[in-house]
Parts: C-alpha cells; sequence; structure tokens
C-alpha cells in the first residue's frame, strides 16, 4: 500500500518550571532529548531530531546535544529541524558539523533555513550579524548558507602562514575537521515551492515545514505534495550526483490506553494544537489523534507523507522520556506496518 519510511521523532525541546512539566530546566531537556533518542533507536526507530530555538525555554546549541546523541547510540540519525542560519558564523559551524558527524560515524542529517518566527526582534543582531545594505535578513541567511555548502566541500581557501607552529599540507587549507559525504546531508527547511526549487538547485535535501506561507486553496498536505513535486523535478533538471530526501513532521498520536486518552482523547484531526501543559502549549500543523485502525485510515489519505521518504513524529516532550517513547512505539508497531511503512 505505502512505501517504506525513515521514522524519526522531531523535538521542540521545551522547558518550564511548571509542576505538569518533566521537563523543567534546561538540564532536564537536555539529558532527556539523549535518553529518548537512545529509547527511540532501541524501538526501532531511524532518527532523532531536534529544533533550534534562540532566546527561549526550548533547544538552542545543537551541536553539544547531537555529539551527545551520537556517542550514545550506533544506528539512529541525528538531525535538526531546523538552524537559523541567520544567526550561524558558517565557518565555525562547519567545525561543529564536522566533529559531530564523525564522533557519530556519519549519521548528522543537518536542517537548516532562512529562520522562523522569533522570540526577539531581530535577534541575529544580537549575535554579531546584520544584513548587508540592500539585503534582507532571509538573503543574510543564505549567504551564510552558501559559505557553509562552499566550506562543506573541504577544498583549500585559506592561505597558510608561511613559518606555522607545525606543518601544513601543501597549497590553501581547509577547515579541520573534514567529514566526507556530510554535505549530501544538509536539508533546507522550506515553507514554499519557489523555495523548494530553490533548494533542489543548491543540492539540498528538503525538508517541507509544517507552516507552508501559501494558500491556494487545496488542503494542505495537497499543497505539501506539490511541493515535494516541483522539488523532486527541479532537481532531476540540475543534475545532482546523488538522490535526494524528502522529510514531513506530523504530530500522530495512536490512543491506545488511558494515558494516551488523558491527554489526547479527544480525537479527531483538524486540531492545531496538541498536549497541554501548564506553561506552555506546542503549536504545530494539522494533528492527528486517534484509534490506530482510524489513523490508518486517515494517514493513507495523507498525499505529502506518501511522496517523502522520512516522517518526523512531532513529539510532546515535556510529558516525559518514558511516555514519549511509548508514543513513538505505538507509531512504530501498531500504525506504520499497516501503511507498509514498515
Amino acid at each position: 500500500m505505502g512505501t517504506m519510511k525513515n521514522i524519526g521523532f522531531l523535538s521542540f525541546g521545551h522547558w518550564t518550571p511548571s509542576p505538569q512539566s518533566q521537563t523543567r530546566s534546561a538540564a532536564d531537556v537536555l539529558t532527556q532529548s539523549i535518553d529518548l533518542a537512545v529509547a527511540a533507536e532501541e524501538l526501532g526507530a531511524d532518527g532523532a531530531y531536534f529544533r533550534v530555538h534562540h532566546f527561549a525555554r526550548q533547544l538552542a546549541s545543537p551541536f553539544p546535544l547531537l555529539a551527545a546523541v551520537g556517542a550514545r547510540t550506533s544506528r539512529i540519525e541525528i538531525g535538526t529541524g531546523v538552524i537559523d542560519m541567520r544567526y550561524e558564523n558558517p565557518l565555525y559551524m562547519v567545525e561543529d558539523a564536522s566533529a559531530a558527524d564523525l564522533i557519530s560515524g556519519g549519521r548528522l542529517q543537518l536542517g537548516i533555513s532562512r529562520g522562523s518566527p522569533e522570540q526577539v526582534t531581530e535577534g541575529y543582531k544580537y549575535f554579531g550579524y546584520a544584513p548587508a545594505e540592500g539585503e534582507t535578513d532571509a538573503d543574510m541567511a543564505r549567504r551564510h548558507t552558501a559559505v557553509f555548502l562552499q566550506a562543506l566541500e573541504g577544498e583549500g581557501f585559506a592561505r597558510p602562514n608561511p613559518r606555522p607552529m607545525f606543518p601544513n599540507p601543501p597549497g590553501l587549507l581547509r577547515l579541520e575537521p573534514h567529514s566526507e559525504g556530510l554535505r549530501e546531508r544538509i536539508w533546507w527547511g522550506a515553507g514554499t515551492r519557489a523555495t523548494a526549487e530553490w533548494t533542489a538547485r543548491q543540492g539540498m535535501n528538503l525538508m517541507s515545514s509544517t507552516l507552508l506561507t501559501e494558500d491556494t486553496g487545496v488542503p494542505f498536505h495537497e499543497l505539501q505534495a506539490e511541493q515535494i513535486r516541483v522539488f523532486r523535478k527541479e532537481w532531476e533538471n540540475a543534475g545532482h550526483a546523488f538522490t535526494p530526501r524528502v522529510s514531513v513532521s506530523r504530530s500522530i498520536f495512536a490512543i491506545t490506553d488511558d494515558r494516551d486518552r488523558a491527554y489526547f482523547g479527544r480525537g479527531g484531526t483538524e486540531t492545531d494544537q496538541v498536549g497541554h501543559i501548564d506553561g506552555g502549549i506546542a503549536r504545530f500543523g494539522r494533528s492527528y489523534a486517534d484509534e490506530p485502525d482510524k489513523l490508518i485510515e486517515q494517514l493513507a489519505q495523507d498525499s505529502a507523507i506518501a511522496e517523502a521518504d522520512t516522517l518526523l513524529l512531532t513529539v510532546p516532550n515535556q510529558l516525559g522520556v518514558e511516555y514519549n517513547a511509548h508514543v513513538i512505539e505505538s507509531i512504530l508497531t501498531e500504525v506504520a506496518p499497516e501503511l507498509g511503512w514498515r
């Protein structure tokens, strides 16, 4: 019926000092994120992905976390969804990303983008980055990205010191460490069809955003599926040497026990917020919460999931590792096999 999917989780990494939350501090979120990745790998999931937000009580600096997850796991992909490139020093980021990738043995799938709504106004300026004359903040993000992608190739570009402390290889120097193959595992978070085409031309994989910023009057999943198709077509035209990947993220909750019923028992498919926790509500695009057999029927109609090869399950991280592992396991065992994803 369906095709095999890579299935991972995507955590926003919220924390709030509320008695209802299992994550009351940044330390809680970080350590539980590592534990959830370990649990997800044991359950047979394919990926552990994390959101990046600055100035917020959420996960921010991704590379220490990705490196820690990489060191504690052996098979699962580790990634981001997504890093805001307006805030990044692209060369430093190459070193960080390459190090995390090498620690994990080449399992990094790095999602980046021009940025999403921020907690503070023009927060990237506090990080020392401002758009050049006549440039928008989105242009600046793309400029940072161009530098990042170029440096990831591993070609030398920097002039060596004629009297170095340590001997250099001949010619211009590149950043070290270099991680071979990482350039093909960069993903761009795209919110429009035009951006999806741009992503294909750059040779980046596509992370189709749950916030599409255009409305053509068709249901969300159909617009998203169309975005994926224009991406693949443009990729073929560009003639890149590797096959691209495409991910979509969804909130999907199989109601299998009393806890599920307590959290998500409203059922239905048109809610855009999931998991009410004092001090923080995680908002996503369309969510699915229903008995497994009903979910199977509903998800079979989701044309964007059908078009994608990777599905990221957005998890309510404040409900704790054990419950989130149960959420992931329910999808992997009760839903995915019936849809041909497993």
